[in-house]
């Protein structure tokens, strides 16, 4: 399981195929809010799922699916 406390600001998100997802702005509850002022969220603010994390070190939160499969599932901020 993973603590969401070990999630902190600009951690790069990376899908399981290491392609890059975004980076962290903060955790809302269950959710990951990536950061806006990133190129691969089209400048937009995007929420994923805590429950697809697979693990965090300490410069990456590394995701259970791919960056695409991530992509297609992630949430825009309204």
């Amino acid at each position: 399981m993973i603590n969401s406390a070990d999630i902190k600001e600009h951690l790069e998100v990376l899908g399981s195929d290491g392609g890059h997802v975004g980076r962290v702005d903060h955790v809302l509850g269950d959710q990951i809010e990536l950061a806006k002022l990133d190129i691969a969220g089209g400048f937009k603010h995007h929420l994923i799922p805590v429950s697809w994390v697979q693990r965090v070190d300490d410069k990456h939160v590394h995701l259970s699916i791919t960056k695409d499969e991530a992509k297609q599932r992630w949430t825009e901020k309204q």
